[in-house]
């Protein structure tokens, strides 16, 4: 597998690659055995749809925990987004599950099988069930478009003929079929990773990895490979995991998040859920250039004591968010309030929102009667502050 021997942090790509040769020729009939038990892999950990399970995962470089007791599982056909800040983990998350990385303590499951007690050659066939996109894209300069998505199977020792069909079909797949005798030279930065996910897709993987694959993308771009990794998953069925540090990558395309950070999974779940309520102090951080903020004005001229009004933060979603809410509050709790910012968001198909109100701030009754009834509907209320003046 590829991410055996383009890995960025696994030492230089030649030697990675001649160890690989050396390993499929003196290991070939290990090779064919292994995998001939993952292609119908018995799955000891939990469901038969998982295909990875992480069971009290920890990883330490010195005295610094890299990563601590993670637990996670992946479902077939999901994308499971990860997210946190630098450090957080993530890349040492993900070299454990490609077997670049041995966990000082806990389990590795890919497709029901433990594999950090198997041997270098036992790992090979498993790779080739895992597929890497890469941040920087890592691509063979002095290899055309054609020959870098075929150079996994020239390793499996698949016949050129096979390899050049593959490999047409995969770059009709990424719509690059124009590109096929190229050098990546000649590329845009979107173009390469496209080149990049077709490489990653050619062993048929039963999980692809995605390592900050649109950091280094500009907008546009990004959005365009996000798109296109979705119709992949749609298409092939195909589980993804994907790193990240930005929000947006998965609010785009992930079905599931999970939120690490100082080596531990803090906080997981549906993605418009964890959108709507964040629990942990990390993920309302990371969540902060997407939720709307109140504007800064305002905010400036919050006062924690008495003032002309208060500023209530009204989170919504689900059922909460669909219906007439602030016009149903005026019938139910008559009085002053006005919306001064927010409004109602859709992700993965559920309406989430965030309003900020200001009721009259010098009637306790009036204010707690506002409160019960929001919260009554399923709203989570905070309480920001006094403002002295209208807003």
């Amino acid at each position: 597998m590829i991410g055996a021997w383009l890995s960025g942090a696994g030492g230089p790509l030649l030697s990675g690659l001649l160890s690989h040769f050396r390993a499929v020729e003196t290991g070939s009939e290990m090779n064919q055995h292994v995998t001939a038990e993952l292609a119908d892999p018995v799955n000891i950990a939990a469901g038969q749809d998982d295909v990875v399970r992480l069971v009290d995962l920890k990883r330490r470089f010195g005295a610094t925990p890299a990563l601590d007791g993670v637990l996670l599982t992946v479902k077939k056909g999901e994308i499971l987004g990860i997210i946190g800040r630098s450090g957080a983990g993530k890349s040492t998350l993900i070299r454990c599950l490609n077997g670049l990385e041995r966990p000082d303590s806990g389990d590795v499951f890919i497709e029901g099988r433990e594999i950090g007690r198997l041997g270098e050659r036992e790992l090979q066939p498993l790779r080739r069930r895992i597929g890497m996109i890469f941040q920087h894209f890592n691509l063979l300069s002095a290899k055309t478009v054609e020959d870098n998505v075929a150079l996994p199977l020239k390793i499996e020792g698949r016949p050129k003929a096979e390899r050049l069909a593959r490999a047409a079909e995969l770059l009709d797949l990424v719509g690059l079929s124009e590109k096929a005798k190229a050098y990546p030279s000649s590329l845009s930065g979107g173009q390469k990773q496209r080149v990049g996910i077709a490489r990653a897709l050619a062993a048929r993987p039963a999980l692809l990895l995605s390592d900050e694959a649109t950091s280094a993308l500009d907008p546009e771009t990004t959005r365009s490979i996000l798109a296109l990794l979705k119709d992949i998953n749609r298409q092939l069925g195909l589980t993804i995991l994907l790193i990240t540090h930005e929000m947006e990558v998965i609010r785009s395309i992930a079905d599931r998040v999970a939120v690490i950070d100082a080596g531990r999974i803090v906080e997981q779940g549906p993605v418009w859920s964890v959108f709507a309520e964040p629990h942990s102090e990390i993920t309302r951080s990371l969540l902060g250039g997407i939720r709307p903020q109140l504007p800064a004005e305002i905010a400036g001229r919050l006062l924690p004591g008495a003032g002309a009004e208060l500023i209530l933060r009204i989170d919504v979603a689900g059922e909460a968010a669909r219906g007439p809410l602030l016009s149903d509050l005026a019938v139910a709790v008559p009085g002053p309030f006005r919306l001064v910012h927010g409004g109602i968001d859709h992700v993965q198909q559920q309406p989430v929102g965030t309003l900020f109100v200001a009721v009259a701030g010098n009637d306790a009754r009036h204010l707690a009667e506002v409160i019960a009834f929001l919260k009554a509907r399923e709203a989570r209320v905070e309480v920001l502050g006094h403002v002295a003046g209208s807003v």
